[in-house]
């Protein structure tokens, strides 16, 4: 790479670019996918996501016409957009779309709405102290209750905070990307 190259591609992203990428729905669930998957991706797989996403369907459900609508936009507009402005990385000659770490610059645009992030590895070891207490009491039988009733108190701590931290899992892998569907 040539001396020239490098400073051009050093150079910071104008908030005006940075705003005319972020204005499509379509580059938004890209950088939102792209985001959460650790390797490239192809084309094909990642214009699957997008229409899924725009559709509100799964994957094995999108009809020929809705694949061939991202693929095609994301091919001809999107992808060399984001490519021209370094915030991806295509490869032409395999197909395959990378998040470029220059792509940490448009996170400063977005709001952060993830919420409060619930530490699960440290509730499990707690809720497993906690019940050890109960179990004890109860075995000891001191306090208000009897080793029956430590057990059923037992049973539902680790029953309600497995469903509680299931529907958390679950509410977080169906969040898209912050005001994903909105376009002005």
């Amino acid at each position: 790479m040539s001396k020239d190259q490098d400073e051009e591609d050093s150079e910071p992203l104008s908030q005006d670019l940075v705003f005319d990428l972020l204005s499509s729905p379509r580059r938004r669930f890209v950088l939102h996918y792209l985001r959460s998957e650790s390797d490239s991706l192809a084309l094909t797989a990642l214009a699957d996501e997008v229409a899924a996403w725009e559709y509100e369907t799964p994957v094995e459900e999108l009809s020929d016409q809705e694949r061939k609508r991202a693929y095609v936009s994301l091919y001809q507009t999107h992808i060399p957009k984001l490519a021209d402005a370094g915030i991806v990385e295509y490869d032409t000659d395999s197909g395959e779309v990378t998040l470029a770490q220059a792509a940490g610059v448009v996170d400063a645009y977005l709001p952060d709405e993830a919420g409060p992030e619930i530490p699960w590895e440290f509730v499990y070891p707690l809720l497993t102290i906690v019940c050890v207490v109960l179990f004890v009491i109860g075995l000891i039988d001191i306090g208000p209750f009897s080793a029956t009733v430590a057990g059923v108190l037992i049973l539902l701590l680790f029953g309600i905070t497995s469903f509680v931290h299931l529907l958390w899992v679950r509410h977080d892998n169906q969040q898209l990307p912050i005001d994903v569907t909105e376009n002005e």
